[in-house]
């Protein structure tokens, strides 16, 4: 876990760089970096997936529960975009690709660094079920998009009160603030120049961002993944 600690200095010049990117496509591609450099700092691991009988998971307990918690959600944000970038739907424009396959990478580069991090611990593949998106549709495609990305953020922003260690804090919230941007580049995809990024569907009366419990997130979930994930163990506060 030493390969999660950046120094300051770092942790300023990354921040400095997002906060005064210029595009959109310039702010993805800087909000995956640290990430990315992370993760390669942590290994690799095989491909392993699980056994294709769709077996439940447990996700564990402490601070391993919530890593595989995050571990799944990623699984399933990356499986989605992976799908969508396999056969672009019909009349998508070069710039919704480029944006989409960003977020792609981005969503791989956090499966994988969960993966890493987890090694033993990490829970096995999840079977992922898209039966009710229409891929062939931009506007399926946008709102499942923007389903999985807000949800990504609200069950960060609760589940960062449930780790301990200052170091999984730490790349939580990092991946949370690259979470949120994707939501807001699919929401201006779906509705551009407006301000949708801070809808009253994902910023409450306080004028902070929606926070979702893991039972909240896991049965929105639910219904696109065809594991039965068991979140019994995980922290509750």
């Amino acid at each position: 876990m030493s390969n999660l600690n950046a120094s300051p200095g770092a942790e300023l010049e990354f921040l400095g760089r997002l906060a005064n990117a210029t595009s959109r496509r310039t702010f993805l591609q800087w909000a995956g970096l640290t990430v990315g450099v992370a993760a390669l700092g942590c290994g690799d691991d095989d491909n392993g997936t699980g056994p294709g009988n769709t077996p439940g998971v447990n996700l564990g307990s402490g601070d391993t529960g919530v890593l595989n918690y995050a571990y799944a959600l990623e699984q399933l944000e990356a499986a989605f975009y992976i799908r969508v970038l396999s056969a672009p739907y019909s009349g998508i424009t070069a710039e919704e690709t480029t944006i989409l396959r960003d977020i792609r990478d981005h969503e791989i580069v956090h499966r994988e660094f969960f993966k890493a991090v987890l090694a033993n611990g990490a829970i096995a593949g999840l079977s992922v079920d898209f039966s009710s998106i229409n891929f062939t549709s931009r506007a399926s495609v946008l709102g499942a998009a923007k389903t999985f990305e807000d949800l990504g953020v609200s069950a960060y922003n609760g589940a960062g009160q449930l780790l301990t260690s200052d170091a999984n804090l730490l790349i939580a919230g990092k991946i949370v603030s690259v979470e949120a941007r994707h939501a807001s580049a699919i929401r201006d995809l779906l509705n551009p120049n407006s301000m949708d990024f801070a809808g009253d569907d994902v910023v409450g009366p306080t004028g902070l961002d929606v926070v979702r419990t893991p039972a909240q997130v896991l049965a929105a979930a639910d219904p696109f993944v065809v594991n039965a994930i068991n979140a019994n163990q995980l922290p509750t506060s």
